[in-house]
């Protein structure tokens, strides 16, 4: 059945597509609300200086904030109404996922199907707003402290009026980009949350290539420098491709057996097991959970006591510190997210109910602990390969002064949900070309009779 699959997408042509009627909505669906996303990271918050923003942005664009001005696609560099893009509602849904771990009335909405979903991505709404809220005013206190290199202060007329529309503003944004995203994963093509994070990525890379072959052109970047950046990339990219695709396949020994009143003969099957189950999570995990601490650090470190300027130092993008966090948020959402996704015992119990078992192991609880054997080797392979990802290539980079969008972390992101994306496309396609296929056997059928 897969090799069939396989052989139809890989024969899909243009007339299949013309008919598609359904899918060409949903990609045009997709492309506006993205437009639309990428119009409002031009919408400035209220009471800002531009000029001094830009000025106060300029000094510190080297470091974590430039990272996270990359994921939010320009806004926080221009402070828009989507300058925290989605990433409050990441954090919001990592705690909720971590409090169904530990609260039992969590746990139980999980178990109710359906409705507890609903439940909980209504909690998971509830909690962006609270973060946001946090992050708003963390963010005008911070504003408020800021001066350009003339003395000047970013906020034209400081005080409660600007807080309170800076929160409001941010608050908005970031629930309608929220919403956006769900809009985009039910009536449009991919997951929303993915392609808006994307999209921003995506929108930096001319800029990023410009400010590169600029240091080159200024002579603070050497020729071959410039290549071996290049190289780099490509090869990150290759190995992105490879370990994404790459997987354990368990052979599954269905024995011969009776199915109604037909006879169902001896089969084999494959469980596969993906390298890096979790995708881009732990990544994007990761830099939401720092996004907050590190945003507040910087902020305060203009105006604000000693330590505070050194935290914000230790945690500078290429730091230790920073990279030492960045790596174990990302090892432990590795381990976290690979066991929410996949449940050993429970894919043992299905096997065992339709008779199929694996050589050698007996089926049930032994079964089970053999997934998590392999389950757990195979995280540990995948946490090796996002930390040297996403941190390596920060060193470099962070030494260099090359812009982050030319980073593992950026490339993981864009080229993961470029495959999500591109399988979607493709699972559609084969899929009106079963119901064109189905449709021509009962015409041939009805000119038979």
């Amino acid at each position: 059945m897969v090799s069939l699959a396989e052989k139809m997408a890989a024969n899909i042509d243009a007339s299949a597509f013309s008919k598609a009627t359904e899918l060409k909505k949903r990609l045009w669906f997709t492309v506006m609300a993205l437009i639309v996303f990428r119009l409002g990271t031009f919408i400035p918050l209220p009471g800002i200086d531009p000029h001094i923003l830009a000025d106060i942005f300029a000094r510190n664009a080297n470091g974590i904030l430039g990272m996270f001005n990359m994921f939010a696609g320009g806004a926080l560099e221009r402070m828009t109404i989507f300058a925290l893009n989605i990433m409050p509602y990441i954090s919001a849904s990592i705690i909720l996922q971590l409090g169904q771990s530990v609260v039992p009335s969590l746990a139980a909405l999980k178990k109710e199907g359906e409705a507890g979903h609903r439940k909980i991505t209504h909690y998971t709404k509830m909690l962006t707003v609270l973060i946001t809220i946090i992050q708003g005013y963390g963010i005008a206190v911070g504003l408020e402290g800021m001066t350009g290199s003339a003395g000047l202060s970013a906020v034209i007329n400081p005080g409660f009026v600007f807080k309170f529309t800076t929160i409001v503003s941010l608050v908005g944004g970031t629930m309608f980009i929220v919403w956006l995203g769900d809009q985009i994963t039910s009536r449009g093509v991919g997951n929303g949350s993915s392609l808006i994070i994307t999209v921003g990525i995506i929108a930096n890379i001319p800029s990023a290539l410009a400010k590169t072959f600029e240091l080159g052109r200024v002579g603070s970047m050497s020729l071959f420098v410039m290549i071996m950046l290049f190289v780099m990339v490509l090869v990150l990219i290759y190995t992105i491709v490879f370990v994404e695709r790459a997987q354990r396949k368990i052979t599954i020994q269905y024995p011969k057996r009776q199915m109604g009143m037909r006879m169902m003969s001896a089969e084999n099957s494959h469980l596969p097991l993906k390298i890096n189950p979790t995708g881009v999570i732990p990544p994007i995990f990761a830099s939401s959970l720092l996004l907050l601490p590190i945003t507040i650090a910087n902020f305060a470190s203009e105006n604000g006591p000693s330590w505070v300027q050194t935290l914000s130092q230790l945690l500078g993008h290429g730091q230790p510190l920073y990279l030492f966090l960045y790596a174990a948020l990302i090892v432990f959402f590795a381990f976290f997210y690979t066991a929410v996704v996949f449940n050993p015992e429970e894919t043992a119990e299905n096997l065992k109910k339709h008779g199929g078992f694996i050589a050698g192991i007996r089926p049930g609880k032994n079964t089970g602990e053999y997934l998590d054997y392999v389950i757990t080797r195979l995280t540990v392979l995948g946490a090796v390969y996002l930390v040297a990802l996403c941190t390596l290539p920060e060193i470099l980079i962070s030494k260099l002064s090359v812009p982050f969008v030319l980073g593992g972390t950026t490339l993981l992101i864009v080229v993961q949900v470029t495959m999500d994306f591109v399988g979607q496309l493709q699972s559609h396609l084969i899929a009106y070309q079963y119901e064109g296929l189905i449709k021509k056997a009962a015409l041939a059928n009805r000119k038979r009779k």
